[in-house]
């Protein structure tokens, strides 16, 4: 049975945009089995992956077929039946900060041809996404970008970063916490009885995370994909607490040397740690396997406890830290009270949005406890200043980028009033909003989607 939001109407603005041009924008039946892997083709292509074999497609298109899939066709091309766009999007639980969730529209898959670029067939399809997420009534949208320089013109902003971890296991000796569990190596179907649950619970540790879906899973364990090689080769290890319950797994990988047996490369794919003592069994773990010279860790947090976890910090190096999630606030209210605040405060936000969503005033005061109460308020009226007759009202004016950069407290306000993106109207309102929107935990998405 179909959600709603797979069958929702097409966008009639930028259906009517692109039919200007000679195109044809609608909605992918995900039950057609053969137009559905026609458009994973196109999909893969966009992103240079190789053909996928049918086999591949076919647990595709069993896995994602939930989602609402969009495609542009050009009815002239020689395959007039394959897209020359793609886009896939769903509702999805994303953590804000105070172990919450909002629902997020995300946003996967977008891809022109490069037979049809400057056709305004990407601006078509991401303001199509965003005019119906807000249709649906979901606050956010969200994506992962392969590109830095596409989605700012939409209104979207980096909200949490990543980084690679390198960490020269012949210099870094482990000088953390003793594990009081111990560690299994296990199979994929028995990882697959435990994952969904410890994944939620993490999850809801990290703002930025989203919820996972069934299909991610086998992805990560090269269930139905092309490279076999890659999949007979990945190592599960679980971490059992003291009391024998599961608490933590670990995917990894060993890249052998064809010179040295004895520096070989050992690449953490994914690792789940539910709680402290979890976290330092599998990372020492991965640190004292024998034979390994070098861990890398790509994907992982900004700030990860284990660079304090070894004898020689100089043994671990951080690189490849950048933008990850990018978030893109729709519904002011709805998304800036779904989180928590660490400290308390009264904010007013005069936000600009081109696309006209989050535009206007709006009135944020958070009590003690961290709750905020969000309003839309005249900026001119005077209203604002009547609901809080006794305390200075921090003030300040932003994009909706940099407010939605702001969102998952992971980017410093007064960092963006230092570049000039938010504009202060009352001395020491940025210093206010840092206080108040930070994320005690760096916010971190371990996943592509």
């Amino acid at each position: 049975m179909s959600s709603p939001h797979q069958t929702r109407p097409i966008d009639p603005e930028s259906a009517r945009r692109l039919a200007a041009r000679g195109l044809r924008m609608d909605l992918v039946d995900t039950s057609d089995a053969e137009a559905f892997a026609r458009w994973h083709v196109v999909d893969a292509r966009g992103f240079h992956e190789s053909r996928p074999r049918p086999e591949s497609i076919a647990a595709l298109v069993e896995g994602v077929a939930y989602r609402r899939t969009t495609g542009v066709w050009d009815d002239t091309a020689v395959d007039a039946a394959s897209p020359v766009s793609t886009v896939s999007s769903w509702p999805v639980q994303l953590t804000v900060p105070g172990e919450r969730s909002v629902t997020a529209w995300a946003i996967s898959s977008v891809s022109v041809a490069p037979t049809h670029r400057r056709r305004g067939i990407a601006r078509a399809m991401i303001e199509a996404e965003l005019r119906t997420a807000h249709a649906e009534g979901v606050p956010v949208a969200a994506l992962t970008a392969t590109e830095a320089t596409i989605y700012a013109r939409f209104g979207f902003a980096p909200s949490a970063m990543a980084a690679t971890w390198k960490i020269d296991t012949r210099r870094a000796s482990w000088v953390g916490p003793e594990a009081s569990g111990r560690l299994h190596f296990i199979d994929a179907a028995a990882l697959q009885q435990i994952a969904p649950t410890l994944m939620e619970r993490v999850r809801l540790q990290f703002a930025g995370e989203i919820e996972h879906w069934d299909h991610l899973l086998d992805r990560m364990l090269g269930i139905g994909i092309d490279d076999q090689e890659r999949a007979r080769a990945l190592r599960i290890v679980r971490y059992d607490d003291a009391s024998g319950e599961a608490q933590g797994f670990a995917l990894y990988t060993i890249a052998v040397s064809p010179t040295d047996f004895s520096s070989n490369t050992l690449t953490v794919e994914y690792l789940v740690a539910a709680n402290d003592d979890a976290y330092a069994g599998l990372w020492r773990f991965m640190f004292e396997i024998d034979l390994v010279g070098q861990v890398n860790a790509p994907l992982r947090s900004i700030d990860e406890p284990f660079s304090w976890q070894v004898s020689d910090t100089r043994a671990i190096t951080k690189t490849a830290e950048g933008d990850h999630l990018w978030t893109r606030i729709l519904d002011v209210p709805a998304a800036l009270s779904a989180r928590t605040y660490s400290a308390p405060g009264r904010f007013t936000f005069t936000v600009t949005d081109e696309l006209g969503y989050a535009d206007g005033t709006f009135s944020l005061d958070v009590d003690a406890s961290g709750l905020g109460v969000v309003r839309q308020v005249d900026a001119d009226s005077g209203e604002v200043d009547a609901a809080a007759p006794d305390q200075l009202r921090a003030r300040v004016s932003l994009s909706v980028n940099d407010l939605s950069a702001l969102y998952l407290g992971g980017v410093s306000a007064v960092t963006l009033a230092r570049a000039g993106r938010i504009v202060e109207h009352v001395a020491g309102s940025v210093a206010a909003i840092d206080a108040s929107f930070r994320s005690p935990v760096a916010p971190w998405l371990g996943i592509w989607f």
